[in-house]
């Protein structure tokens, strides 16, 4: 169903039955088939974790691994399809992977500190981390005692520094400054003996062989998982989310997959055809079990697996078109790639801050990706970027943190919010060098007469009018001509105290 062009309201103490009612109505038509599809969680302790997930708005994404050396890509050039991501600077292939995998060699990232990474993203208004423990390429920047293709690895020569533990430094960093913390795992392993086997070339991103036909080589894959997942969930202190990815490998029916690769073929630049279709069950529900036996109240994101084990969804570098009436977050890169880019330009504070309020203006978190670098440190830009946030959060983070979607969400340049208190907050998408006008014009939109407008960042109560068309905001020439704060400007609409 459609929402309503126009919707009056009339009481601040109505608005918590309006809001669940337009989530109840909308549709999540901005996302493919795959992520439209959400089975609500029933454990209650997850429950209560993903109402607290929900509160916290801003998080931090970091890809990092031995391929931040050439400043490539993470992982893709190994995958031998024929994608833009996946080109390759050799010809031969297995020449390109022995040179890929020797990297391992060199890594070593001594001027890694991430209590510098982890102050300057609680300054910005960040409260969660989730952190790549192992990409697709198989590489583990964990301590596993599962494989010799990781950081402590005594061929790595990082392993010898106190901090080389990368992941568990990283979490425990991040935790002493009240992150909440989540590890991204892949679920694919192109390193992995068990996942491309040796005896077969690789053909895709999917494992060579045949699960089916060799059941016992894909029971040492299951376990090999296993037990690496395990291994953070016991290892690494209190970890909140699970967040895996490589949608790909998961218990499908040869139908599923067969309308999932279509879709691959009508989506690859290059109309490639992936080879066979396989289902790859790494036995997800006992896994999630087994992990919050660990840890209780695990957030588990199984991205783009639709089911139980999905509890939020990840709309990856896009921002849905409209409120989505289930947990969700946008991980979006802020400059570069996902992994380390030389040169990265990153995106501007406006459209920064600008990102953010859309997101939480439609009930989602922003997951923003920063990319360490091989030396062990972020760029300059990323440090800026986060000092934009920082300044407009603690001005205006009343309107972010704790908020929920506030019909009608966005109305030309103004997002709404509304605060668990009942407070409304309509923030002002400032254009570029735009200054901030007399008075602001709100549609069809109606507020107790005793209600009381202010602007964050300035005590002042302003004057407002109900019109015909619904309200209008008068603010004085003072704020006008210094406003307080930069890209976008919030309202607050409360009721008055009796």
């Amino acid at each position: 169903m459609k929402r309503p062009l126009s919707l009056k309201i009339i009481a601040l103490s109505s608005l918590s039955m309006i809001v669940l009612l337009m989530l109840t109505l909308l549709s999540p038509a901005s996302l493919s088939a795959q992520e439209e599809v959400y089975v609500p969680e029933t454990d209650p302790l997850v429950l209560k974790k993903l109402e607290a997930w929900q509160d916290l708005k801003f998080g931090l994404l970091m890809h990092w691994g031995t391929y931040s050396q050439w400043g490539i890509v993470e992982s893709w050039s190994i995958c031998p399809e024929d994608e833009g991501w996946c080109r390759r600077s050799l010809e031969d292939y297995y020449e390109y992977l022995k040179k890929y995998e020797s990297l391992k060699k060199t890594f070593n990232p001594t001027k890694f500190d991430p209590t510098l990474w982890a102050k300057a993203a609680k300054e910005a208004g960040m409260r969660y981390v989730i952190f790549t423990t192992k990409h697709h390429d198989g590489f583990c920047m964990f301590d596993t005692k599962y494989t010799d293709y990781k950081i402590t690895d005594p061929e790595c020569p990082f392993s010898s520094n106190p901090k080389a533990n990368i992941t568990k430094e990283i979490f425990d960093a991040f935790r002493k400054e009240g992150f909440w913390v989540g590890a991204y795992f892949s679920k694919p392993d192109w390193h992995s003996p068990y996942y491309w086997w040796p005896n077969f070339p690789p053909r895709d991103r999917n494992v060579n062989y045949d699960p089916e036909v060799y059941p016992e080589r894909w029971a040492k894959f299951v376990e090999y998982t296993h037990h690496q997942i395990l291994e953070l969930m016991t290892d690494c202190g209190r970890i909140d989310i699970l967040w895996l990815d490589g949608g790909w490998v998961s218990k499908k029916s040869k139908l599923e997959l067969q309308k999932y690769y279509e879709q691959r073929l009508k989506e690859s630049q290059s109309g490639y055809l992936k080879s066979q279709v396989i289902s790859q069950d790494i036995k997800m529900d006992e896994l999630v079990a087994k992990c919050r036996q660990k840890q209780p109240g695990l957030i588990v994101v199984d991205r783009a697996v639709p089911g139980k084990n999905q509890n939020y969804l990840t709309p990856e570098n896009v921002v849905p078109n409209r409120v989505l009436p289930y947990p969700w977050e946008s991980c979006i890169i802020s400059g570069g790639g996902w992994s380390y880019t030389p040169d990265a330009k990153y995106m501007s504070g406006r459209r920064a801050i600008h990102l953010l309020v859309e997101i939480v203006a439609k009930g989602g978190n922003l997951l923003l990706n920063i990319a360490p670098g091989p030396d062990g440190t972020w760029q300059q830009g990323a440090y800026d970027l986060l000092k934009e946030y920082a300044s407009w959060m603690k001005i205006n983070s009343q309107a972010i943190y704790e908020t929920r979607p506030f019909p009608p969400y966005k109305q030309g340049k103004i997002c709404f919010t509304q605060g668990k208190d009942g407070s409304i907050y309509l923030i002002y998408l400032a254009d570029e060098n735009e200054n901030m006008p007399g008075k602001i014009v709100i549609n069809n939109f109606k507020i107790p007469s005793s209600a009381v407008i202010s602007i964050d960042g300035d005590s002042a109560k302003l004057r407002w009018k109900a019109t015909k068309a619904g309200l209008e905001i008068i603010i004085p020439e003072a704020i006008c001509q210094k406003p307080p704060a930069q890209y976008a400007w919030v309202f607050k609409v409360k009721a008055a105290s009796r």
